[in-house]
């Protein structure tokens, strides 16, 4: 499993929060106002290039690409565990970055396989797909627990209620979507963010795995929660890692409840204060 540090990026990768001049009006006059410095968050295309090809270009914010990187080729199985992964380099200028990856040879052949056209975008799971028969919605089996079984919705509101505080780019700028990673009883110990939702998950679950906690001897309990509404491909990121229970503030989508009802995750959504809604299982 390659080490994941700043030694592998080879350029100056783009700041993740960005200062822009903007012209402020009062919202009690209306009229009056005057310019001032604002930041918002960077979203820039980050290439994903496995042994060479270049597979997916992803609008994203600049930060933990390294994790961002494994956790797009586990999340869409583009390869088996973290230890398929052999390097990985972050390449970086002003405008735009690349990851490139090196990856086992039969889950390079795989991939050249299966390989398509795909340019993703903040709100887009499915783009650059070329027929229906591209489309992967039939997940993986999630292992049943038993404490998810018996989750309260209290638990579920404690990681989420936890969230805004560790989400600082999106304290800085708005706009930004984080996914975090609690404790079953409710604790939140890891927060990723991201313009992209999909992409805030893909950090996360590629932090996790780089630190052993999604599989193997190491492997932890836990949960997921996000600060989006429940898409269908972030319930079907979690089935192929066999996470077993998804939270959400918005609500969910209908092919996000027929694919984590078909996998056996329970999706919770509009998670907000004292109120949470339990779409699956119904009873």
């Amino acid at each position: 499993m390659p080490e994941f540090d700043e030694a592998m990026t080879t350029e100056h990768l783009p700041e993740p929060l960005v200062a822009r001049r903007v012209w402020s009006v009062s919202p009690q006059t209306g009229v009056a106002g005057a310019f001032r410095e604002d930041v918002v968050a960077a979203e820039v295309p980050v290439a994903l290039v496995f042994n060479g090809i270049s597979h997916a270009v992803m609008m994203a914010t600049p930060a933990d690409l390294h994790a961002f990187a494994l956790g797009f080729a586990l999340s869409e199985g583009l390869v088996d565990s973290a230890a398929d992964v052999y390097g990985v380099e972050v390449l970086g200028s002003a405008a735009a970055c690349e990851v490139q990856l090196e990856i086992a040879s039969r889950c390079f052949v795989r991939l050249k396989e299966r390989r398509r056209a795909l340019a993703g975008r903040t709100g887009c799971g499915i783009c650059g797909i070329d027929s229906l028969e591209a489309l992967d919605i039939v997940p993986e089996a999630i292992t049943p627990r038993d404490w998810v079984a018996a989750m309260p919705a209290a638990t579920v509101l404690r990681a989420i209620d936890a969230m805004p505080a560790l989400q600082t780019l999106n304290a800085a700028a708005g706009a930004v979507h984080a996914a975090g990673w609690a404790a079953p009883d409710g604790r939140l110990l890891e927060v990723l963010e991201d313009v992209g939702r999909h992409n805030a998950l893909d950090k996360l679950l590629g932090r996790l795995a780089l630190q052993g906690r999604l599989s193997g001897p190491r492997k932890e309990q836990g949960f997921v929660v996000m600060s989006s509404r429940a898409s269908y491909e972030l319930v079907r990121k979690c089935a192929r890692l066999d996470i077993p229970l998804l939270a959400t503030i918005s609500a969910p989508t209908s092919l996000a409840l027929d694919i984590a009802e078909r996998a056996g995750l329970q999706l919770w959504g509009l998670c907000r204060s004292l109120r949470a809604t339990r779409y699956v299982p119904a009873q």
